[in-house]
């Protein structure tokens, strides 16, 4: 596992090499995750605006309490809320970034994996056929992600547990969903599902993680999901290439 973990970093460290080897690449990259980007923080903002609302409206059940312990409640809920939506953020940052790119990180997956000696009898995806299968796999991700999210939530505010092992648990959960959505057009393009998609990932959990995880922490920081998305793409490319040409041994 840790030697895959190593090994994961790696690819995505391969990624931003493939990338930034042609400025046409970084180009094709940047484009979606721009647009992608006007709307997240358009989205933050209203977020943001409102937080004393939506915590309010979520802590109604604390009306008759006193003043005290009801600011005390929405305070807390209202932090809860926002570093909810961060989680999630990065998921659906590039969830949506897929969706809105998809001819363009397809032309960057397919140069990668020509450079890695190419995919006979590949499926063309299309900027509709990719909206699609992104829109699909978006839900079912985000909608594992929440699953997870609730009972996490009440972990955290367990004393130690709930600042320490809850927050690493949270980052590896949406780290590896993050590295479902970053394979999955080398996936479609074989003409392989989404159930197929994590049953083989599932066998190199480590290396997923590795890819993942340092890619999920990039995106916290603002705006460095334009350049870190499409060499995680990238990255992720070549780790599905390997898999699916039944190449087990670990990814240097």
């Amino acid at each position: 596992m840790i030697k895959d973990f190593g090994a994961g970093v790696g690819l995505l460290l391969r990624g931003f090499s493939l990338v930034f080897s042609s400025p046409k690449r970084v180009l094709m990259g940047a484009l979606p995750a721009v647009i992608t980007a006007v709307l997240m923080i358009t989205g933050w903002a209203v977020l943001l605006t409102n937080i004393d609302s939506v915590a309010g409206w979520l802590t109604g059940f604390a009306d008759s309490w006193s003043d005290t312990w009801k600011g005390f409640v929405e305070v807390v809920v209202g932090i809860s809320v926002v570093a909810a939506v961060l989680g999630l953020s990065v998921l659906l940052f590039t969830a949506i970034t897929l969706m809105i790119g998809g001819p363009f990180y397809e032309y960057i997956s397919e140069e990668v994996e020509d450079e890695l000696g190419g995919v006979p009898d590949a499926e063309q995806i299309g900027w509709w056929r990719g909206f699609v299968v992104g829109l699909r796999s978006t839900i079912l991700l985000v909608a594992t992600s929440i699953a997870f999210a609730i009972p996490l939530f009440f972990c955290g505010f367990i004393p130690v547990i709930g600042q320490t092992v809850v927050p690493v648990l949270a980052v590896c959960i949406n780290g590896y969903l993050l590295g479902i959505e970053l394979t999955g057009i080398p996936f479609t393009r074989r003409g392989r599902s989404f159930k197929q998609r994590r049953q083989i990932l599932k066998t190199r959990r480590g290396l997923v993680l590795g890819l993942a995880v340092p890619t999920y922490l990039l995106c916290l920081i603002p705006l460095a999901a334009l350049i870190v998305i499409p060499a995680a793409m990238a990255g992720g490319t070549v780790l599905a290439h390997r898999l699916l040409n039944g190449d087990r041994a670990p990814i240097a």
